[in-house]
């Protein structure tokens, strides 16, 4: 981590901005990009681990864009209830009341990050002119983890706002800023399922180190961000052959037996389970302790999800307990976010501030098989999916209650897969995109998924004003922040927020 710690302070001196109020705050000091540094292969690879040092936090804004995936995935769910230090911006994004000013309709943070991306795949390659031990392999690697994290990104952001600016070249001087208009959202999800493919044959299966393999993108970082972005198109076939490249590699597996689900996925991180997380630690601590912990709480865990998410046994002398549910997503008495600040599983012992290193993480196994379920569901094979399900809930010890899985149903096997989802990725981010992507299915044919979710979330009195907004699918994505329409003329804000 240290050796991380020096490259982030490294990027931020290449890449810190000359002018901060132009468009983005994208580009670097005049000159120093091509004069100064990048001359060696070293560099190249200086750069591409800044690029994971400002995921973890902002050289300039200070700010973890872990935060903003947490509030994207799950402020609008019926996963979290705001605490007493929520501030009025996230509690709009609970009652669906959003505006243009609110905080964290900001892209700001994302786009540096793209740029840090664009800068490696734009000036790598001439590096090679110049350091004759910079290998073609090497080079197509260091292009292979910015284009799959540059993918990533911009998937986040066309799930939260469906349209945005699609910047695919570095702005490395004050001549080359110059605004852009937003692209459609195909045009965006044609552009990530093209690098995907680009990147994923240079990228390592392996770096032979655990924390390298579990916090570096992967070839399988790739097919699992490919997986999913399938699955956002509907392209099913395709969404579950990512999948299947993943499984058939034997080199994941679900946290089982006696180990515990929350010591080894959450706790320790980086599990045989993972695929890939950002990976805080003492040196950079992640948002979470103070977002969660009690007496600076601006989130909790929704009350009812004991039991009506993860079910309560009342019924055997001796409890089937859901290994996801207290003391592993949630402790249920204080109802604290547990994965975040727990210290272990009992729900007995809090994480200090200092040990705020939990990591975020983007892809797990769970995930794909998952993943591929809902996709060859989609496929008209409910029992395969079922299968495919049954394998995760036997993991956690999940207790059957409620809905009953219908192993000869579309329809049912759709809503039971969304379900265990929940159960399965609660807090980690996923929630409003699950729910979002199964309304959105075959032009909304399931809008109550998202008007059943919000009517669990928000107070009664707000609810129709709520559902008489999710009904006009524009408000189901987030505004152009206002900032960036009064700096950037080209940008045209979603209609709904007009």
């Amino acid at each position: 981590m240290k050796q991380l710690i020096t490259y982030t302070c490294l990027f931020a001196v290449l890449f810190s901005t000359a002018a901060c109020n132009k468009w983005l705050d994208l580009q670097p000091q005049d000159g120093i990009v091509r004069d100064e540094f990048w001359q060696t292969k070293e560099q190249v690879d200086a750069a591409v681990t800044g690029i994971y040092a400002a995921l973890l936090g902002s050289p300039d804004y200070n700010v973890s864009l872990a935060e903003y995936f947490f509030v994207w995935g799950e402020a609008r769910t019926d996963m979290v209830s705001p605490g007493f230090r929520a501030s009025s911006d996230e509690y709009d994004l609970v009652n669906v009341n959003i505006l243009p000013t609110n905080i964290f309709a900001n892209w700001r943070t994302v786009y540096q990050v793209i740029n840090y991306c664009n800068t490696v795949i734009d000036l790598a390659p001439a590096v090679r002119n110049i350091d004759n031990t910079f290998t073609e392999e090497h080079l197509n690697r260091a292009q292979g983890e910015a284009l799959a994290i540059r993918s990533l990104l911009y998937f986040y952001l066309v799930r939260t706002f469906e349209q945005v600016p699609l910047k695919l070249t570095a702005t490395t001087s004050d001549e080359e800023l110059q605004p852009l208009a937003k692209s459609g959202s195909d045009e965006i999800l044609n552009q990530i399922v093209a690098d995907l493919k680009k990147a994923e044959p240079a990228l390592p299966l392996t770096y032979n180190n655990t924390a390298k393999d579990k916090g570096r993108v992967t070839r399988y970082t790739a097919n699992a961000i490919l997986a999913d972005v399938y699955l956002w198109m509907e392209k099913y076939a395709e969404c579950a052959a990512e999948c299947d490249k993943i499984i058939s590699s034997n080199r994941f597996g679900l946290i089982g037996g006696e180990l515990s689900v929350f010591d080894e996925v959450y706790f320790k991180g980086n599990s045989s389970e993972s695929i890939f997380e950002l990976q805080f630690d003492a040196q950079k601590l992640n948002p979470f302790y103070f977002m969660h912990q009690t007496s600076t709480r601006r989130w909790s865990a929704a009350p009812h999800l004991m039991e009506e998410v993860f079910g309560v046994d009342i019924i055997n002398p001796i409890p089937v307990v859901d290994k996801r549910g207290e003391g592993c997503s949630l402790r249920a008495s204080d109802l604290s976010i547990w994965k975040y600040i727990g210290a272990n599983d009992a729900g007995s012992s809090l994480r200090s501030a200092e040990q705020s290193f939990a990591h975020w993480i983007f892809y797990r196994y769970a995930d794909v098989l998952l993943m591929k379920a809902e996709a060859i569901n989609q496929l008209d094979q409910p029992l395969e999916a079922s299968r495919l399900v049954k394998t995760v809930r036997e993991r956690a010890n999940a207790l059957d209650f409620g809905m009953p899985m219908d192993s000869t149903s579309m329809q049912g096997m759709e809503e039971y897969i969304l379900q265990e989802r929940q159960r399965e990725f609660a807090f980690e981010g996923k929630r409003w995109y699950d729910v979002l992507r199964n309304a959105k299915r075959n032009n909304y044919q399931q809008l109550n998924y998202l008007l059943n979710m919000v009517g669990t979330s928000i107070p009664k009195e707000r609810q129709q004003a709520a559902f008489n907004k999710l009904r006009d699918k524009n408000s189901h994505y987030m505004p152009v922040y206002q900032y960036e329409l009064q700096t950037n003329k080209l940008l045209v804000q979603n209609p709904f927020y007009k």
